[in-house]
């Protein structure tokens, strides 16, 4: 089937749309754009479900798919933190200690991966599905309807789970792995 070789390309077509939004929204960002950022952050936002979803669905992972989904990922994800910063600075001003948490933590995580793998980490855990959801849903109310700080402290808690999560994994995992569901089941393959 000609069709379906071509549709295996949709999740890392959606991706690699995803990065190339970032210039984009930093630009927008610069430019003092908010309802434009806005559209354009939350249409990056819901193509990440679209490509998880779609690449789930069908079969259609790939080492190189989860790869670029990270890169992707991360590259919007520091965007959005400077846009929030552009737009609603009260967020981080009133929120310091969440935020810097939050922040620090992910960071922390993907320099701990790059050094021990050479390569950012695309575990894709149950948890950081979650996160991802409940950050991108913060962040699209934010823009949309006003800072809500209850969805601050759920999406940024969330997060920081999931940034210690991942670096335990880091610790127990000695070669780089996609889509581990969490560290529970891997800590029970081990003990297997």
């Amino acid at each position: 089937m000609p069709g379906r070789g071509l549709a295996r390309q949709l999740p890392n077509a959606l991706s690699t749309l995803r990065l190339l939004a970032v210039p984009l929204l930093l630009w927008l960002a610069l430019a003092q754009r908010e309802t434009a950022f806005a559209s354009v952050l939350i249409a990056a936002l819901l193509s990440d479900i679209a490509d998880g979803w779609i690449a789930r669905r069908f079969s259609f992972e790939t080492p190189a798919g989860a790869f670029l989904d990270t890169v992707a990922d991360s590259a919007l994800l520091l965007v959005s933190v400077f846009g929030i910063w552009v737009f609603h600075r009260e967020v981080f001003t009133q929120h310091a200690l969440i935020c810097a948490t939050a922040v620090g933590l992910w960071t922390l995580e993907n320099v701990l991966a790059l050094i021990r793998y050479r390569r950012l980490s695309s575990f894709h855990t149950i948890l950081a599905k979650v996160t991802a959801n409940l950050l991108g849903l913060f962040i699209g109310v934010l823009f949309v309807v006003g800072f809500q700080p209850w969805m601050l402290w759920l999406a940024a808690g969330a997060s920081i789970l999931t940034s210690l999560e991942e670096i335990a994994l880091l610790a127990v995992l000695p070669d780089w792995r996609r889509d581990v569901r969490g560290l529970w089941w891997v800590l029970r393959e081990r003990a297997r």
